[in-house]
C-alpha cells in the first residue's frame, strides 16, 4: 500500500499495520490482503463482488477487520458482504470505507452488509466513513445494512461519519426475534454543500425483544441532513429512538419519526431535538480564553463523543 492508502486505513479502522486475527482489506476494487483463523473463514463470492464471513458457533474474543479504501479518482463499486455469526459466538467486526479523491470525477462506494445472527450470538459492529483529497470530484458512500437477529441474539452497532463525505444515504433494516436486542449509535457531521440521509426500519417481532436507536449529528455550512426512523412493535417489546442535532450557519436538518404498535404491550418511544449551540455555552468557554471558533469546536467535539 502507498502512504495515502495507509492513512485511509488508519482513519477508518485505527490500523497502523496488518491487524491481528481475521481480516479482508479491499483497495480500489481488489483484495489487498486476507487472513482467516480456525474459527473465522472469509470466502470470496462467486456470483457478485463481495465476501462471506463465516463465524463458527461458540467463537469468543475474536475480531474481523474488513476495511475498504478507494484512492483512484473515478472508481465506483457495489459490494455485497454477508456475515454469519454462529450460535453463542461473541465477536467484534470492524468495517469502514475511506475515499481519497484528488481528481474531478466522482468516486463512490456502495455496500450491502447483511448480518445473520444465530440464537444467543453477540456482535459488536464498528463502522467508520471518511473522505479526503483536494480534488473537485465527489466522495459518495451509500451503505445498506440488513440485520436478522434470532432469539436472544445481541448486536451493537456504532456508525461514524465526521469528515469529507460529499453525499451519503444510509439505510438500515432489522428483524428482531424474541429476547433479542439491537443497539445502534450513529454520529454524523456535514459541512459545505454535503448531504446525509439516514433511514431506519425495524420490525420487532418477538416477545421481550428490544431496540435502541441513537443519532447525534452536526450540520454546518449549507449542508443538509435527513433522519427517518420507522419502528414496528409486533409483539410485547420495547424500543427507543432518539435524534439529537446541532444546526449551524445555513444548514438544514429534518427528523421524521414513525412508531407503530401492533401489540397491546409494545412500548415505543421517539425523541427528537434540533437546535443551535446555546449562547451561554459559548460565553462560558470564551471567558476561559477560547475564541468563539475554538469554543464552537470544543462543544461540537464533546457532543459527538
Amino acid at each position: 500500500m502507498d502512504q495515502i492508502q495507509k492513512q485511509l486505513l488508519e482513519q477508518i479502522a485505527d490500523l497502523h499495520d496488518v491487524p491481528q486475527g481475521a481480516y479482508n482489506i479491499r483497495a480500489n476494487g481488489e483484495m489487498a490482503g486476507r487472513n482467516t483463523t480456525e474459527n473465522i473463514d472469509i470466502v470470496t463470492k462467486t456470483d457478485k463482488p463481495g465476501i462471506d464471513i463465516i463465524i463458527k458457533p461458540g467463537t469468543k474474543n475474536e475480531s474481523v477487520h474488513i476495511p475498504v479504501i478507494l484512492s483512484q479518482t473515478g472508481h465506483t463499486e457495489m459490494v455485497y458482504n454477508d456475515f454469519y455469526v454462529g450460535e453463542g459466538a461473541d465477536v467484534t467486526i470492524v468495517a469502514g470505507c475511506g475515499i481519497h479523491n484528488a481528481g474531478d470525477e466522482e468516486s463512490r462506494h456502495d455496500g450491502i452488509h447483511a448480518f445473520h445472527l444465530a440464537a444467543g450470538a453477540r456482535l459488536k459492529y464498528v463502522e467508520k466513513h471518511y473522505g479526503d483529497g483536494d480534488g473537485n470530484g465527489k466522495r459518495v458512500m451509500n451503505p445498506t445494512t440488513v440485520i436478522d437477529l434470532a432469539e436472544d441474539a445481541y448486536m451493537e452497532m456504532e456508525s461514524t461519519q465526521i469528515k469529507g463525505v460529499t453525499s451519503t444515504i444510509r439505510d438500515t433494516s432489522a428483524t428482531i426475534a424474541a429476547g433479542a436486542t439491537l443497539i445502534v449509535r450513529e454520529k454524523i457531521m456535514t459541512h459545505g454543500e454535503q448531504f446525509a440521509e439516514t433511514n431506519f426500519h425495524l420490525d420487532i417481532n418477538g416477545e421481550g425483544a428490544s431496540a435502541q436507536l441513537s443519532s447525534r449529528s452536526v450540520a454546518k455550512g449549507r449542508s443538509r441532513q435527513v433522519f427517518r426512523s420507522v419502528i414496528n412493535g409486533n409483539a410485547k417489546c420495547s424500543a427507543h429512538s432518539e435524534c439529537d442535532a446541532i444546526i449551524m450557519d445555513e444548514a438544514s436538518v429534518s427528523a421524521i419519526p414513525e412508531v407503530t404498535a401492533n401489540h397491546l404491550d409494545a412500548a415505543l418511544i421517539h425523541e427528537a431535538a434540533i437546535g443551535k449551540i446555546a449562547g451561554e455555552q459559548l460565553i462560558k468557554l470564551m471567558t476561559l480564553g477560547l475564541t468563539e471558533q475554538e469554543a464552537e469546536e470544543q462543544i461540537v467535539s464533546g457532543f459527538l463523543k
